[in-house]
């Protein structure tokens, strides 16, 4: 059996999905939300132990740090519980766990990457709206998953210390800079008028 998924007695948690590798002695898991279809948990290991007191902290319903507790390669992407789906409490999330992906990766531009998301986040008319990436770019919705309403310029970097702000994806047609706080400036000043509230993407 390589595959296998745990239900929760929490309705807005989907059933926890736990895979067998194939050629070696080794398991991984994911547990998700079901509006969006986004990963709460996630993580690796080679002991099935562990693998079992992850999946009995989901099954009944744990906190999600307590499901870290109880099994400690379980990795807490960033994003929390919202039962009601409030759009607020579902960007707060979103930019939540991008900021701590953005502060994990590991590569030659994480420092140019997480500058970027962190002075987008920084800025009050960007952090109302709903954040996304797509090959590392950042871009910005009004409505929360699994429908994006793609609003504003697309902000990316090419990892040598300049960020690009375009119309398109990944095109800097709105200029270019050499600092993380000029592009979102940039990209804030490209912001219609009169946005409103983040709505459900459903």
């Amino acid at each position: 059996m390589l595959h296998a998924t745990v239900a929760s007695t929490l309705p807005h948690r989907s059933p926890l999905q736990i895979s067998a590798w194939s050629h070696e002695r080794r398991w991984s898991i994911r547990g998700e939300e079901p509006l969006q279809g986004l990963s709460l948990v996630d993580g690796r290991t080679d002991d099935l132990a562990e693998v079992a007191k992850a999946a009995r902290a989901w099954h009944d319903g744990a906190a999600l740090d307590d499901i870290h507790q109880a099994a400690p390669f379980v990795h807490l992407t960033g994003r929390f519980d919202v039962p009601d789906h409030d759009p607020a409490r579902l960007t707060e999330s979103e930019w939540r766990s991008m900021r701590l992906e953005a502060a994990e990766l590991e590569s030659d531009w994480q420092e140019f990457y997480q500058s970027l998301i962190e002075a987008a986040h920084a800025e009050p008319a960007l952090r109302a709206l709903y954040p996304f990436t797509s090959h590392w770019a950042l871009r910005f919705s009004t409505t929360t998953r699994p429908h994006l309403t793609i609003v504003g310029p697309c902000l990316s970097t090419s990892g040598e210390g300049m960020y690009g702000v375009g119309r398109g994806f990944i095109s800097p047609d709105l200029g270019q800079f050499s600092t993380a706080r000029e592009a979102v400036a940039a990209a804030v000043h490209h912001l219609p008028a009169d946005l409103g509230p983040v709505a459900l993407g459903g």
